[in-house]
């Protein structure tokens, strides 16, 4: 009888656990801000992430940086500013920063037998790379953990040095969760997606897939990708067998892997949070298949957009019906990776919070089946 109950305390800690982290965003991450071709010479540019204001930038040797869009003497947007060398001059008094390491390095007001000293003075700074056509921000939760981030700038896993890429985006009227969780269901495409190139109703049948657990994260093993995806019976042309892995990772990573041979097609999918109610779709994909097609990119855009749109107008859909908060409902196999999602995010939250390692939900690989 004790070890039931204490079956039903555990089970009803960890249903807490991820009740509390739902909604939440994730600090101690990389996310693309921007894509790079919009930061052009000294142009200030601002962006929201994870519900705080960012103003980007490039300082006089053309390298990215971002820092909080506010100033720390009054509040007004650094953004207003410009940059002077590699600091950040603030409009409203002339305060200037480091734009890598948000110091004070000027407050032109002072005078000589001022016991003010700027360089004790911080602006919130944001490390920042730029990475397969992005400007990465690292959001970091305190200045220490900005001096330091825990991981590397992600990066599109890439076979051959040539190959041609693409960058796409949409905006979402929901937060990150409902984002992740639509961007990983694998039942909705013959609803969603409907269309002669890619599959129908008529095409739904049973599918199995083995996942494993990889850090922060899962995936689906390399596989032959199902027959009823118009798009990989395409890849078929080259001859050789086709194969896919998928990927997700914390905290809004979807990679897609696909191998023809020698020849490779590879998608990410990131799901960046705006604030509590908006995100943004950030896809990229890159290939070296049918290099010898004329306009190949423009092509792919058109398909790939009417996809996206597909997606984000479910979204939208959806959105009307989460304004009354209603209760919501996860089921077995189809709706797994969302629980999953779920639950390495509570886990994530949990890991940061006690100090203890990170305790993945999955101990080992788990095959799943639905129908799509």
């Amino acid at each position: 009888m004790d070890s039931g109950i204490q079956v039903e305390e555990r089970q009803s800690v960890a249903a807490s656990e991820q009740s509390s982290s739902a909604g939440l965003m994730l600090s101690d991450f990389w996310y693309p801000a921007l894509l790079s071709q919009a930061l052009r010479g000294r142009k200030l540019l601002k962006t929201m992430l994870l519900g705080l204001p960012v103003v980007v930038g490039r300082d006089a040797n053309g390298r990215a940086f971002a820092m909080k869009d506010i100033c720390p003497h009054r509040g007004i947007p650094l953004s207003c500013g410009h940059v002077e060398g590699e600091n950040l001059e603030c409009c409203y008094h002339g305060w200037k920063f480091n734009v890598h390491s948000g110091t004070c390095t000027e407050i032109p007001s002072l005078t000589a037998d001022s016991r003010i000293k700027p360089e004790k003075i911080h602006a919130t700074y944001y490390p920042c790379e730029e990475r397969d056509g992005y400007v990465w921000v690292f959001m970091a939760e305190s200045r220490s953990s900005a001096m330091n981030p825990s991981s590397l700038v992600p990066e599109l896993p890439l076979p051959s040095r040539k190959y041609k890429i693409t960058h796409l985006s949409a905006d979402l009227p929901c937060n990150v969760d409902h984002g992740v969780i639509g961007l990983m269901d694998p039942a909705h495409g013959p609803f969603v997606h409907q269309s002669w190139w890619w599959r129908t109703r008529r095409s739904i049948h049973e599918k199995q897939k083995t996942f494993e657990p990889i850090p922060y994260g899962f995936r689906i093993r390399t596989h032959t990708p199902s027959a009823n995806s118009g798009a990989y019976k395409l890849l078929r042309f080259y001859g050789d067998a086709v194969t896919t892995s998928i990927e997700f990772t914390l905290p809004n990573i979807r990679v897609e892997q696909i191998r023809i041979g020698d020849h490779w097609v590879v998608n990410r999918a990131v799901v960046t949070p705006i604030d509590q109610n908006r995100c943004r779709l950030d896809f990229c994909a890159a290939w070296n298949i049918f290099s010898w097609v004329p306009f190949v990119k423009p092509i792919f855009n058109v398909f790939a957009r009417k996809f996206i749109r597909q997606d984000q107008g479910t979204m939208e859909l959806q959105s009307e019906g989460l304004r009354f908060n209603p209760p919501l409902m996860l089921i077995d196999d189809a709706d797994r990776l969302g629980k999953w999602y779920f639950q390495l995010k509570a886990a994530y939250v949990r890991s940061k919070k006690t100090g203890e390692p990170f305790e993945h939900p999955m101990s080992g690989p788990v095959t799943l089946r639905w129908r799509s």
